[in-house]
């Protein structure tokens, strides 16, 4: 009996271990669960940690690379913006002579085109109108001495005048092309006399541009060519035609005296005669005509005797000369226009290639800046990515800024003018 007691107890005692010990089981049991349970939330938060710092991390490349490109895009715009303001100032010093010049050369052709088609028509003309010029001259001058009187002085007096009006008439400029009554000096500067102690003064001087001078003298006794017309017999009239002849002589005789070439100015072309100007053809032709010998006897002594036909045919050589050496004057400036505009065109070549240097250097700054925030190779954001996803955080107000400046360059693009 004690024994089925003590089997009894042995096996109650085995319910009651196996019981504990089952209770303990299901204990534990549930304790792996719930760890197991908090492990799997761990983990779980722990990935949605990370997938919210990969995110923020995309976020944050995103806005450094947008601000970088913001950045890079407002540097080179303010850089562009600069070398166009160099470049347009030095373009503008550039043409705005270079235009300059340009205008003054289409000027002086459109000017030297203009004095050559007027001198060629003038030439036209006077070719056409100088002999029948030279005519009334003739006939006016024959008119008026036939109204002189006898005085030597008045008559000398209206040579002068006759003289003076031709030059003026051709179109010479009094001082530049020729002087009147001009006192001759020596190469010191003293005032040079005649034997009769007046002043050396010709009537003219006409100036040449290559520098030669030639002394015009008006000379002429009207009082013995007056009686050989009015004589009223053969004998008087011989008579008055050899004072006449006489006097013409005693005039080249005087001039040769003069020797006017002697005081030429200095730097000036010596030339070794002396024009007589005759003003009335008729008297002059009438002395020619009885004297066979007295021009070339003038001629030898530097005396050339000229009416006023034969003057005014050097005279329009004179003034066609003057014309030709402004026509000159006036290429050589063109000349200097093209070549000031060669040369601006040179340094606005020089300079354009500079400005161009400088703008390929800025687009590689650019470039390189760019690389700078690439998502590859040794941009600045793959060091930043790596710190992210090793636990670093992004500063909130940094993020919020960069936000705001972002919204603002889009509310900035939408505003712009198209």
């Amino acid at each position: 009996m004690e024994l089925v007691y003590l089997i009894i107890g042995i096996i109650l005692g085995g319910v009651a271990v196996w019981m504990v010990m089952r209770s303990k089981v299901a204990a534990m049991q549930h304790l792996m669960d719930v760890s197991k349970q908090l492990q799997e939330e761990q983990k779980q938060q722990q990935q949605e940690q990370k997938q919210q710092q990969e995110e923020q991390m995309r976020q944050q490349l995103n806005l450094i690379r947008e601000q970088m490109n913001s950045t890079s895009e407002k540097i080179l715009k303010e850089r562009a913006e600069q070398l166009s303001a160099v470049n347009k100032e030095q373009l503008s010093g550039i043409l705005t002579p270079l235009q300059t010049h340009i205008q003054q050369m289409r000027e002086a052709v459109e000017r030297s085109d203009r004095e050559h088609n007027s001198t060629m028509q003038r030439l036209d003309a006077t070719i056409k109108t100088s002999i029948e010029q030279s005519r009334q001259v003739g006939e006016r001058a024959d008119k008026l001495a036939q109204a002189l009187t006898g005085e030597n002085k008045t008559q000398g007096n209206f040579g002068e005048l006759r003289l003076k009006q031709l030059l003026e008439g051709m179109g010479l400029q009094e001082g530049e092309q020729f002087t009147l009554q001009e006192t001759i000096r020596d190469k010191d500067g003293y005032v040079v006399y005649e034997e009769d102690g007046h002043r050396l003064i010709p009537d003219a001087i006409l100036h040449f541009p290559d520098k030669r001078d030639v002394i015009i003298d008006s000379k002429m006794s009207f009082t013995a060519f007056e009686d050989y017309h009015n004589a009223e017999t053969e004998a008087q009239r011989q008579d008055a035609l050899k004072r006449h002849l006489t006097s013409m002589r005693n005039h080249v005789n005087e001039l040769a005296r003069k020797n006017y070439s002697k005081y030429i100015a200095e730097g000036h072309a010596k030339l070794d005669f002396v024009l007589m100007y005759v003003f009335s053809e008729s008297a002059l032709q009438l002395a020619l005509t009885n004297d066979a010998t007295l021009w070339k006897d003038a001629y030898d002594r530097g005396v050339i005797i000229t009416g006023s036909q034969n003057l005014y045919t050097m005279l329009r050589v004179l003034e066609m000369t003057w014309k030709q050496v402004r026509q000159v004057e006036n290429q050589q400036k063109i000349m200097e226009c093209a070549n000031m505009i060669v040369d601006r065109v040179q340094l606005f070549a020089e300079r354009f290639e500079s400005v161009k240097q400088q703008l390929q250097k800025t687009q590689d700054s650019f470039d390189k800046l760019e690389s700078i925030t690439a998502e590859s190779g040794q941009s600045i954001l793959t060091p930043a990515s790596r710190l992210l996803k090793m636990g670093a955080s992004q500063n909130p107000k940094r993020k919020k800024q960069l936000q705001q400046e972002k919204a603002l360059e889009n509310t900035e693009e939408d505003n712009a003018p198209a």
